[in-house]
């Protein structure tokens, strides 16, 4: 019974905007579950379910791994709204940014776990991100480019 619930909770926030638990309790009451508000908090915990803005600006429930999507569309939009240019010498590649900006854009590339990247290093207007090698810079730079358009 609770596998089931747990699963028919992970369907509802899937294909619907949920805020609150008890409209989440509702929604599986109307698929035949009884639930009380405290089975639906512990199940919130025990899927590890976190709170995160939805494209209207409200709160709603999801899984860790679409919350971790949705920081990082809004991390490459940042990146995009600040980034100011790129160059490249070696394996390494410079971003300028606007003034204060560095850090975010940084944390952006690094929030994407490409292979190829050995880390980033940021200052207030600038970091630099170190590749593997020089054979991936070609690679690496038009990503980061495609996240510019």
């Amino acid at each position: 019974m609770k596998s089931s619930r747990q699963l028919a909770i992970l369907e509802i926030i899937r294909d619907a905007n949920i805020e609150t638990q008890e409209e989440l309790a509702d929604c599986l009451r109307t698929r035949g579950f009884t639930v009380t508000q405290a089975t639906v908090s512990r199940d919130i915990k025990e899927l590890r379910l976190l709170k995160v803005l939805s494209p209207s600006g409200a709160y709603k429930y999801a899984t860790a791994d679409k919350a971790e999507n949705a920081l990082s569309e809004r991390f490459i939009r940042m990146f995009s709204e600040s980034v100011i240019g790129i160059s490249h010498a070696y394996n390494q590649i410079v971003v300028k940014t606007l003034p204060g900006s560095a850090n975010m854009a940084a944390e952006a590339v690094d929030s994407l776990h490409w292979p190829e990247i050995m880390g980033t290093l940021a200052g207030d207007n600038t970091f630099l991100l170190l590749t593997n090698s020089t054979q991936e810079v070609p690679a690496v730079l038009e990503r980061l480019n495609a996240m510019l358009r």
